[in-house]
């Protein structure tokens, strides 16, 4: 094998492993967001002395969403990313996903922020 041969078949090792490091960092996300939904909908209200659970549940029960989202999109991404090394090309994340991240995090962001300040 050629020295420019080995380095493609090398350089499409990496990415391949690169691209299963990144699945797997989806997957650690889903599962920390799934954690930090339980924490929140059912530890933090039983633990302290709130009068209204439901904001705590509404908002653990979006990061377990969240959480289930992350593990779907891992997979999604892990056979794109593989389609597209197979055929040589690049696979972006959708833009649209992105922004929805963005707005999801945000919103449960603020929330969280909101139970510590307002309801806690």
């Amino acid at each position: 094998m050629s020295e420019p041969e080995r380095e493609v078949g090398d350089a499409t090792r990496r990415t391949r492993l690169a691209n299963e490091r990144t699945y797997l960092a989806w997957w650690r996300t889903g599962l920390t967001a799934l954690a930090v939904g339980i924490g929140i909908g059912r530890i933090v209200p039983g633990v302290s002395e709130v009068t209204e659970q439901w904001p705590y549940q509404v908002v653990g029960a979006g990061f377990g969403l969240l959480g289930v989202a992350c593990i779907v999109i891992a997979h999604l991404r892990v056979r794109a990313v593989e389609r597209a090394v197979d055929r040589g090309g690049f696979a972006r994340l959708d833009t649209r996903l992105e922004q929805a991240l963005l707005a999801v995090g945000v919103a449960l962001g603020l929330a969280s922020v909101l139970l510590v300040a307002l309801v806690g």
